[in-house]
């Protein structure tokens, strides 16, 4: 290595003379240099090496001015006491983390608080690879044209991405929905009070004055009668027949407009629908929840997940809102408004991300939200929060229950071919008995939630299966102690007719669960047992197809069943080794004094 570097610098070669100078070639040094001089007798290996390994000693820059204090980005909007969260619309505070609306500012922080404290040098390691192979360099100077090195590259990203463009800032409870999908302090829920859409909107629309209004009535395609805004349908329908006559005679008046939207049609099995039928057939449905007096200015049939429908709904809203019109989106909890908006914000081509908090969580909405840059013009459109429906089994099931029942994928038939005298039980939830036929037998298809599980068998053991079976191989609920707390056990009867073997001619809809759908071809009478209060409707049949091949008796293949089953084994075999160690005790054991006795006596 030594022979190497001299050859690449003849400069070091008077490095390893003698430290002791010629007279003839320099002059004397001074005394404290000689002396220094004397004491050493050896080259310098180690100064040598570092000369060699490191670049010369840079000058030490000048003093560097005093930072100045640090500042809240200017990208950060700042958070007042009268800000209002754009995700769920609720009122901001900081005072109560426990509370909703609770939003922490950020940490104080300069605007370039993310550049590198120390300028970036050239790599030891480069240097060293650089000796090895006998080409030292001084320096290392990007080419130009060269690619950064990473870390400016991601310090570059860091500093871009700290720019903020397009961030919303939302409450922590928003933050929790969007990124975990769960309420951080659920026992916080039960202090909100309900939304009431007629005590709220239903002033502006029985006006006669003021800007024109459209309302959205939002009904869910797995859930069309449960979910359904029937009171607000209704409101819209009396207003509209009260200034009906005025407008007729040219007088001012606000006649409020109605679109019903059918969400989530993704749900449903669209192969075998055609969109003219559940297009009657929803127009038929709304109209008998809300009464005849109902006019409605459309149907649209869309899927906010897959973008089906939406620019044709956005296209009529804004027909029918006109230049100053206020449009109101309204529907059940979890029926898919603020998906939707979000979705039609997209598609109209609003610039930046989607404000609308969306989660799988009932009521994530909390007060009235207006959604800017949308219908253009004045004309406003807002999100509602979700209406409380107690008619609907979801607003009596926990967060863990709903999550059972929710329908999130492509619904499945599930179809059973009964007798008289049987019965099908969704879940610890529903029901259906065959109490009479004209017939040998009937089809009675589920559409419910897959992860549900089902059971069929004798009606006779449905006292057995509510005791035993409830609540473990059987939900939801889940545990036994829920059942007594949803409620007492009521029965309902429908008496039910067709005329063809091949399709499904009712249906028997359970609000916030499904329905059954019934194939037969003459009269059957059915009793359906679920909670009081719970809304059972019979119906004309949505979907006709059933499934080709037929479920068996008993439960369903599903994991909760799995594991009830496993439980359930479990305390049999420790109940029988209980039996098993009680029957090997002796009945008369004897005690230590008796056994003392006995051996005296014998003695004797």
């Amino acid at each position: 290595m030594l022979s190497r570097a001299r050859r690449l610098h003849p400069t070091l070669r008077r490095l390893l003379l003698p430290t002791t100078p010629a007279p003839s070639r320099a002059p004397p040094l001074p005394a404290h240099h000689s002396a220094a001089a004397q004491t050493t007798s050896k080259p310098f290996p180690i100064l040598f090496r570092r000369h060699l390994c490191s670049p010369p000693p840079p000058t030490p820059p000048p003093p560097a001015a005093p930072h100045p204090p640090a500042v809240v980005s200017s990208d950060l909007p700042a958070v007042s006491a009268n800000s209002v969260c754009p995700g769920c619309g609720i009122a901001m505070q900081s005072s109560d983390p426990a509370l909703p609306g609770f939003f922490s500012l950020p940490s104080p922080k300069s605007p370039d608080y993310r550049a590198r404290l120390a300028p970036i040098t050239a790599d030891d390691t480069q240097i060293s690879s650089s000796l090895k192979s006998g080409h030292l360099r001084e320096g290392l100077e990007p080419s130009r044209g060269a690619e950064p090195p990473p870390a400016v590259a991601a310090a570059a990203a860091d500093t871009a991405e700290a720019r903020g463009e397009g961030k919303v800032l939302v409450c922590a409870r928003c933050h929790s929905l969007r990124h975990y999908g769960r309420v951080k302090h659920p026992d916080a829920e039960r202090l909100l009070p309900d939304f009431d859409f007629v005590a709220a909107v239903g002033p502006r629309l029985a006006s006669p004055s003021g800007a024109r209004s459209l309302v959205l009535l939002l009904a869910d395609a797995s859930d069309f009668d449960g979910s359904f805004p029937r009171a607000v349908a209704r409101l819209v329908a009396a207003a509209g027949e009260a200034h009906r006559a005025d407008w007729k005679h040219g007088a001012p008046a606000n006649l409020p407009r109605a679109l019903l939207v059918v969400t989530k049609l993704d749900l449903l099995p669209t192969p075998s629908l055609a969109p003219d039928d559940v297009h009657a057939w929803a127009h038929s449905r709304a109209r008998a929840g809300a009464g005849g007096d109902l006019q409605l200015a459309g149907v649209h049939l869309v899927s906010a997940a897959r973008g089906w429908g939406v620019r044709d709904l956005l296209d009529h809203v804004r027909e029918l809102a006109g230049a100053r019109g206020n449009v109101w989106a309204v529907g059940a909890r979890n029926v898919g408004k603020s998906t939707l908006l979000n979705a039609i914000a997209r598609c109209s081509g609003v610039v930046g991300q989607p404000t609308l908090t969306e989660a799988p969580v009932p009521g994530t909405t909390l007060d009235v939200i207006k959604v800017d840059g949308v219908l253009g013009a004045q004309a406003k459109l807002f999100d509602t929060p979700g209406l409380l429906h107690g008619h609907q089994l979801t607003s009596r099931l926990t967060s863990e229950e709903m999550k059972l029942v929710q329908v999130r994928k492509e619904m499945r038939p599930r179809t059973y071919r009964i007798k008289t005298g049987q019965s099908i039980h969704i879940g610890g939830l529903v029901c259906l008995e065959i109490e009479e036929l004209t017939v040998g037998s009937i089809y009675v298809t589920v559409w419910a939630s897959p992860l549900v599980p089902l059971h069929m068998g004798k009606t006779e053991n449905a006292g057995t299966m509510i005791k035993e079976h409830f609540g473990l191989q059987l939900q939801p609920p889940i545990g036994q102690d829920r059942v007594k707390e949803l409620g007492k056990w009521v029965k309902k009867q429908f008496k039910v007719s067709g005329n063809s073997w091949d399709t499904n001619s009712k249906d028997i809809a359970i609000a916030g669960l499904g329905w059954f759908g019934i194939g037969l071809k003459g009269e059957a009478v059915l009793g359906l047992w679920t909670y009081d209060g719970v809304d059972v409707i019979s119906r004309s049949s949505l979907v006709h197809e059933r499934a080709s091949i037929f479920e068996e008796a008993g439960f369903t293949v599903s994991q909760i069943v799995s594991k009830a089953d496993s439980m359930t084994n479990k305390m049999k075999g420790t109940k029988k080794t209980n039996k098993r160690k009680e029957s090997k005790t002796p009945t008369s054991p004897i005690t230590a004094p008796d056994a003392a006795e006995s051996a005296s006596t014998a003695d004797a």
